[in-house]
């Protein structure tokens, strides 16, 4: 009985705005003013209402408006009835909007201050007019025209809208994106879940158009999950946070067994709310943890007054992660800032021979859109974002695409920059590459960025589970990947199988010399081993790679190109096969092929994230390795093990005694998901 509605400006068949999303409202209000560009009067400006899905969005009604009809320089109130010639219902909503047709002389900004002079001055009701906005877009004709677009609201949806059509970010696209708090969920466990001893349990988590899915427990009534989200909260939005509670069969049929709403304005700031919820019309309940905390950090400026460009703000940054606060505030590790240039030479994605660029950057759940620049191969954006660092193994992705319209927008190309390879202050050119990273794609793209953290916090986050990924589609079959996965398998169980058969071999005795020495290294190894040699072997193995690293020996991204380096055929020949009707002929096993692609890639990716921490491949957290061997080396040369092992066990034993919410654990598996693996 609700709708996230948004409103789209369309001008010959062009977008020229598109509004904010109100979520779960049929009576919002946006607080925006537009000013559009008219070329000739006989237009139609076209007015069109959406609903905003987490896929796509479905179409509520449009009207328009013919601009011959407006008187110049007069205030005239129009009440369009929204239509949709493909919909069955016959009252689609009235839209109202007050518009003012002038002609543009002189100084553009001079007009503007008059313009919102008189805007002050109207005493037009101050619950839907909050504060005004407009920009400049120069268009050579010689006689200008201009709709400026003062009020405007609706029955069923108010509405009042902002133009970006500039080299300038419009006020509603920053309010959009900037998020000022964050709402961490903890989700513990359930009590007496309906159904939940005969299926398999999982937890769906929404705020606004944020979606996490919980993992999947066994069978169980009261299944624990401990795990943590993380929420982006806009104290400007009024949205539910929305639990919904799933179980699923063998047959993998799903079925909603109960659902429940929480109020996070109603919740106090900065504490922790230990909250039970029963769910609605049905038996049973979910404990969980729910903080709602502010958050800073997160900004989009010009180049003129970027953070790090002030040497008295860049301290006071600098300041705040240094060593001697390694212990406030654990969550903030560090802080990144972007200078987003320009781009050169890239693909066009219109009929023209043009495209309409703009630039999304994602760091974690994180994600900021740069304004766009229509009609154009060498955009120049000019913008600075900055972002608070919650792991500094995260990797920053640039998008760059292409704005069609009502359309998704295309991919022109991607460049992936990980935090640790970072150079402070230096503007460095990028080549764009395909969505997989696995090609070149066309263009460049000229980034500068800067990032300061605290090495102490960022060794400690190393230790502790990675951010958890918002909701994405379902994986597909690829038979590349698939067949990428095997290779990457069967490279691991080579050199298994390789160690196996030179041991066999010296137990066989199949060369005297070598037989003879693994037999000495066996006896004196087995004879004088004491346990605390174990991590100082393997160090001597990290100080050993790390010569052949830095004497050019060894090159750390051989094994990753090779196993990047697939042509295009490799793709043509899965097309060709989904044209012939592979994807057909193994639906009934889709779900049992992906689960194996999944686990080999699990599999090779583990091992290769071993031998790439031995191979120095991070510097980071090779030397962190090293650091933890170091005093296991310590700790084992003069605590016996056995004291070991019983401090380990009653730890173990007493974790949830001593914190009944914490949220388990393996540090080893921590400490290995931040290394890249091959493909990576």
């Amino acid at each position: 009985g609700t709708s996230d509605p948004y409103v789209k400006f369309k001008l010959n068949g062009k977008t020229l705005y598109k509004s904010k999303v109100v979520y779960k409202n049929l009576n919002p209000v946006w607080d925006e003013t537009v000013v559009l560009p008219v070329q000739t009067l006989d237009q139609k400006l076209w007015i069109k209402v959406y609903d905003r899905d987490l896929t796509s969005s479905d179409f509520m009604g449009s009207a328009f408006v013919a601009l011959a009809d407006l008187e110049l320089n007069r205030t005239t109130e129009q009440v369009l009835k929204l239509e949709d010639p493909n919909s069955l219902e016959d009252d689609m909503g009235v839209i109202v909007l007050n518009l003012s047709l002038a002609i543009k002389q002189g100084d553009f900004k001079r007009n503007v201050s008059s313009l919102e002079n008189r805007t002050q001055s109207w005493n037009v009701g101050s619950w839907y007019l909050s504060h005004f906005w407009c920009f400049h877009i120069a268009v050579s004709l010689s006689r200008k025209m201009w709709v400026w677009v003062y009020k405007c609201f609706v029955s069923l949806i108010c509405f009042q809208s902002s133009l970006t059509r500039s080299m300038q970010l419009s006020d509603a696209l920053h309010k959009n994106q900037l998020w000022n708090g964050l709402v961490t969920i903890t989700l513990l466990e359930g009590k007496n879940i309906p159904g939940g001893g005969l299926a398999e349990i999982f937890i769906l988590l929404k705020l606004g158009d944020q979606r996490y899915k919980s993992k999947t427990l066994c069978k169980s009534a009261n299944p624990q999950w401990r795990e943590q989200f993380d929420f982006h909260y806009f104290s400007d939005r009024k949205d539910m946070l929305d639990i919904e509670v799933w179980r699923k069969d063998n047959k993998k049929h799903r079925e909603l067994l109960g659902r429940y709403e929480v109020d996070i304005t109603a919740l106090p700031m900065k504490q922790t709310n230990c909250l039970e919820l029963p769910l609605e019309k049905q038996p049973g309940s979910l404990l969980m943890l729910i903080v709602v905390a502010p958050c800073s950090g997160v900004s989009i400026s010009d180049l003129c007054v970027c953070p790090l460009g002030d040497p008295s703000e860049r301290q006071q940054i600098s300041q705040r992660y240094c060593i001697k606060n390694s212990f406030r505030n654990m969550k903030d590790i560090g802080f990144l800032q972007v200078k987003v240039l320009k781009a050169v030479d890239l693909l066009a994605a219109d009929f023209a021979g043009k495209s309409d660029p703009f630039c999304v950057l994602e760091l974690g759940n994180d994600s900021l859109q740069t304004h766009t620049v229509y009609k154009n191969l060498n955009p120049e954006w000019n913008k600075v974002f900055t972002f608070p660092i919650k792991d500094i193994h995260d990797v920053l992705e640039v998008t760059v695409f292409d704005e069609d319209g009502d359309k998704p927008p295309d991919f022109l190309g991607k460049v992936a920059i990980p935090l640790l390879s970072i150079r402070n202050g230096k503007q460095s050119c990028y080549t764009l590459k395909n969505k997989d990273l696995e090609r070149a794609s066309k263009g460049v793209i000229y980034l500068e960025l800067d990032v300061l953290f605290n090495p102490v916090k960022a060794s400690i986050r190393t230790f502790r589970p990675r951010e958890k990924r918002f909701c994405e589609e379902n994986r597909k079959f690829s038979k590349k990947i698939l067949s990428r996965n095997v290779d990457r398998v069967k490279k691991i169980t080579m050199a298994i199988w390789n160690t196996i058969q030179f041991l066999r071999s010296c137990f066989l005795w199949e060369s005297t010399v070598k037989s003879v020495v693994a037999f000495v290294v066996f006896v004196v190894t087995v004879w004088s081993v004491e346990l605390y040699m174990v991590p100082l072997a393997l160090l001597v193995l990290f100080a050993y790679n790390f010569s052949l690293v830095t004497t050019g020996k060894v090159n750390n991204t051989q094994d990753a190109q090779e196993l990047l380096g697939l042509d295009e055929d490799e793709d043509e020949d899965d097309k060709e096969s989904e044209k012939k009707g592979l994807i057909d002929r193994i639906h009934m096993v889709q779900e049992v092929i992906i689960a194996v692609q999944s686990i080999l890639e699990e599999i090779a990716s583990f091992g290769e994230r071993i031998k790439n921490t031995f191979n120095w491949t991070v510097p980071f957290l090779s030397v962190l390795a090293c650091l933890v061997l170091a005093a296991a080396t310590v700790i084992l040369y003069f605590i016996p093990l056995r004291y070991i092992v019983l401090i380990w066990g009653i730890n173990k034993f007493t974790k949830k005694l001593r914190n009944p919410y914490a949220i388990d654990n393996n540090e080893l598996l921590d400490f290995l998901s931040r290394v890249p693996s091959d493909v990576q």
